[in-house]
């Protein structure tokens, strides 16, 4: 921690020492541990192009998947910290990982230097319409009724949506059985066709089935409201305050990478996240944009490293196996 922090604490420095005063001369490199097409591949070529362009080189997005996001992000950290090698990290890379896996090959504290967030985006509890619960509130009092006998999705055993699922379940006072999915495609087809409950999914996949009157939102996970669901309450609002659950993502590079060329990229995200154009394809993608300093990833990722390994305890949760 204090390696990082000693590190962020240079970022005011406006000296291009000599070696990086040409600083970019050639492409940069993002990796992204998520498969493409995802909505975090999405976010990181809306980022990559636009910062690109900032920057005057071209950054190539490099799709590394695998250990449930533990090979991509392990290779960022094991890059050559000379600023051509960055990294998309968000809660799943720097959180939910180190609550799951007891021993990554990798610090998400001590072995990254974050550039900044690009934004947040909650999970979203979403009801089936096939369920006698018109609201939250209904919901936790028909589980309480019927304690085991409701259920809910998740992407996936170990992901951070079945990570919020249990933070709901434990901030509620109810059992819902935990059904796991593979991606939210077929447990949104279930969730329709009433098979499950409640899934706990973020927006994009499930935004036109909700305003279409297919799903029926209960609440966002995060604590004011989403701007692509404006009339959804909060779950704070719902009733079930302490259970908010987001999907922040950021760009990070490997420890060691010059604060001269730390601060350029972190000029250029903010400067790029700002426009109006990125601002409404970052939306579309159901996030808030949230550009600033380095600390503010950094606190975040302590934060959440603390919050995700009570859950995994409490709940006994098992990171899914390739």
């Amino acid at each position: 921690m204090l390696r990082t922090l000693t590190a962020l604490s240079s970022l005011a420095l406006t000296f291009v020492s000599p070696a990086f005063a040409q600083w970019p001369d050639r492409p940069l490199k993002l990796i992204v541990p998520f498969s493409a097409g995802s909505s975090s591949d999405t976010i990181a070529r809306i980022i990559a192009a636009r910062m690109g362009d900032a920057l005057g080189q071209q950054i190539v997005v490099e799709n590394r998947v695998g250990g449930s996001t533990v090979i991509g992000t392990d290779a960022v950290a094991k890059a050559a910290p000379d600023g051509y090698t960055l990294g998309l990290a968000n809660t799943t890379t720097h959180a939910a990982s180190a609550a799951l896996v007891p021993n990554l090959p990798f610090d998400p504290v001590k072995d990254f230097i974050p550039i900044a967030m690009i934004g947040s985006s909650p999970f979203v509890l979403i009801g089936s319409t096939q369920v006698n619960a018109a609201n939250l509130k209904a919901f936790v009092a028909l589980a309480k009724a019927q304690p085991g006998k409701l259920s809910y999705a998740s992407a996936g055993t170990g992901t951070l949506a079945h990570l919020a699922g249990e933070l709901f379940k434990a901030r509620a006072g109810i059992e819902v059985t935990h059904v796991s999915y593979r991606g939210t495609a077929q447990s949104t087809i279930d969730l329709m066709q009433g098979r499950i409950d409640l899934s706990v999914s973020t927006i994009p996949p499930t935004l036109q089935h909700i305003l279409e009157g297919k799903l029926q939102a209960l609440a966002v996970m995060s604590e004011k409201r989403n701007i692509m669901l404006p009339n959804i309450p909060t779950v704070a609002e719902a009733g079930v305050p302490g259970c908010e659950a987001e999907l922040w993502t950021a760009l990070v590079v490997p420890m060691g990478t010059p604060p001269d060329v730390v601060t350029k990229l972190n000029r250029a995200l903010i400067a790029v996240t700002n426009t109006p154009e990125v601002q409404g394809a970052l939306k579309i993608q159901g996030v808030d944009p949230e550009p600033g300093s380095p600390e503010t990833v950094a606190a975040r990722i302590a934060a959440d490293v603390a919050k995700w390994k009570e859950v995994v305890q409490r709940s006994g949760a098992k990171m899914q196996q390739d």
